[in-house]
């Protein structure tokens, strides 16, 4: 493997179609209160988004590699690491020099907006930095925080940090759609860390499936999958969304298949590699038909 390709799988290029998704809710809350919407600071977002998704991608894979996670782990297509450094360790500083060069974008975009935006936009962008920093190496000690950082940063900070930049305020529609996207994402990679549960306890990982075991996180990993739907249910209810977000609830029909799968074999992982799938697919539908819905249905 090449350094080239290498520095690319770890941007986990597969991964990063959530992105544009979360980039998009904020996108499709503030199209509800105020259709001019500037494309070049809808431009700017989506790269700045991208760039801070690469980021934490590259250094969680570098760290993963000096901590020798990556030399204990049966990679799987959803594993938190690619596999790109143990086969070209050499590679390794290239990675780090990418994580830098995708953080300091984020950060350079991000104080642009700011300077149009102001204190509230510097508020989450602190945040999310902090969490690019910290996730791989600290978070992950935390089960609570670990469950929480990645609906905090996909599901709240981009979706409010998209309609603050496009609208100037934080409007009740955004704060309803980054509700489903936080329970969802949280979901995604809570349960794509159960087939590494092992490797990552010995490198000191405390994340809900290892302090908790596969069961109870399985169990939390329903109750998420409930309230994102809920979500969306109360928002269209309580006029905080138009109908047309009831779209997303037509993935209730994929729902239920994966949970009965993800509670019946939590411990049994030939047998959950299917669900783990099927998780990705329903997220990713969700979000999508959420954004559908809300622009071309509501």
């Amino acid at each position: 493997m090449t350094t080239t390709t290498a520095v690319l799988a770890s941007a986990r290029p597969k991964f990063l179609v959530l992105t544009p998704l979360c980039v998009m809710l904020g996108y499709a809350a503030s199209v509800q209160t105020d259709r001019e919407i500037d494309s070049v600071l809808l431009a700017l977002l989506l790269v700045a988004a991208l760039a801070a998704h690469i980021a934490v991608n590259a250094l969680n894979e570098y760290q993963d590699f000096t901590s020798g996670l990556d030399l204990r782990t049966v990679k799987t297509p959803f594993s938190g690491g690619s596999g790109a450094l143990p086969n070209n360790p050499a590679a390794a500083k290239a990675v780090l020099a990418l994580a830098a060069l995708s953080l300091a974008t984020t950060v350079l975009i991000g104080l642009y907006l700011v300077s149009l935006r102001g204190a509230p936009l510097l508020a989450l962008g602190v945040i999310g930095v902090i969490t690019i920093l910290t996730y791989t190496r600290w978070l992950n000690r935390y089960a609570f925080l670990c469950l929480i950082a990645p609906g905090t940063a996909f599901g709240l900070l981009m979706v409010w940090g998209t309609a603050i930049t496009l609208t100037g305020k934080l409007s009740l529609a955004a704060l309803w759609l980054s509700l489903p996207a936080f329970f969802l994402v949280n979901n995604l990679l809570l349960l794509n860390q159960f087939p590494d549960l092992e490797p990552d306890r010995s490198v000191g990982r405390n994340h809900l499936a290892i302090r908790y075991g596969r069961k109870t996180a399985a169990r939390v990993f329903t109750l998420f999958l409930i309230a994102a739907y809920l979500c969306i249910l109360a928002a269209v209810i309580t006029g905080g969304l138009a109908s047309g977000a009831l779209l997303g609830l037509t993935t209730i029909l994929l729902a239920v298949p994966t949970v009965n799968g993800v509670l019946r074999h939590a411990d049994s992982l030939d047998k959950l590699q299917r669900y783990l799938g099927f998780n990705v697919a329903l997220t990713l539908l969700t979000l999508a038909l959420l954004v559908a819905g809300l622009l071309f249905a509501g």
